[in-house]
């Protein structure tokens, strides 16, 4: 490729665990351990955010509210949500390696792009706690990015673009247009567009069609048309200039940004 620098990849649901499986779980049995019973399908609503952000609008949502409020006697606010996380991660913690598998493409895409000269970053909703054992899981299936930027480094993450700036200074490259940012989720998506990159979405593997590998082959086609036509919807809504099924789908998309750039293109819907 001749123009594009550099590819920022967030990490659940994008580069690993089809379906962004792990943190779902811990999510529900956090708010179960404070007496409040929270669905899946909630717990999905604010996925992308900082984690912390996210158990924020979790308990910002009315009907988690009332029932946080029947359970605890008081509303919840800034410090029921810190009670929360400080249970949330080690939780999360515990469960990510087993959540750890590669999407299917991901490595080969990788090795395509860093032969190709590119530098690989990534963003993450994690903290550094949670990714702590996550990264020698994947390095081990040959995924090592250049950098990670994690929830909680920065004053502000996502939809912010700060964590993007970092991918930048780590990776030494300055024009936003010459990077890619891909992810699962309208937080993600709107960190890369609020740093000038391309935003690519990726819908079957992610957040909001929600099923593992195995669980999408106990599935109908039908349904699965369906919920990945959804998903993909979410993500155009967002503001995503394209959107492909996982990584393992994107290298012939990349070439296409690598030709509108050399045009003297910016960013755009494709």
């Amino acid at each position: 490729m001749k123009q594009l620098e550099a590819v920022v990849f967030d990490w659940a649901g994008t580069m690993v665990d089809f379906g962004s499986r792990a943190p779902m779980g811990a999510f529900v049995e956090v708010f179960r351990r404070f007496g409040v019973e929270i669905s899946v399908e909630e717990a999905r609503q604010p996925m992308g955010l900082p984690k912390l952000d996210h158990i924020m609008a979790l308990g910002a949502q009315p009907r988690v509210a009332e029932a946080w409020r029947k359970a605890n006697g008081k509303a919840f606010d800034e410090a029921a949500a810190q009670a929360v996380y400080e249970v949330f991660v080690p939780l999360n913690a515990a469960v990510v390696a087993d959540h750890a598998e590669l999407v299917p493409g991901a490595a080969e895409l990788v090795a395509a792009l860093r032969a190709e000269g590119l530098r690989i970053g990534s963003t993450t909703g994690y903290t550094r706690a949670i990714m702590e054992p996550l990264l020698p899981k994947a390095a081990a299936q040959g995924y090592a990015p250049d950098n990670l930027v994690c929830a909680g480094d920065l004053d502000a993450g996502r939809p912010t673009p700060l964590m993007m700036y970092k991918c930048f200074v780590d990776l030494g490259v300055w024009r936003p247009a010459h990077v890619v940012k891909v992810d699962d989720t309208a937080p993600g998506i709107a960190e890369g567009l609020a740093a000038g990159c391309w935003s690519v979405g990726v819908s079957l593997s992610g957040n909001a069609v929600g099923l593992s590998l195995e669980e999408l082959a106990r599935h109908a086609p039908a349904e699965v048309a369906r919920r990945n036509a959804a998903a993909r919807a979410q993500l155009l809504e967002a503001g995503a200039h394209a959107v492909v099924d996982s990584v393992a789908d994107l290298l012939p998309l990349l070439r296409r940004i690598d030709e509108a750039l050399q045009q003297g293109a910016a960013p755009s819907r494709l």
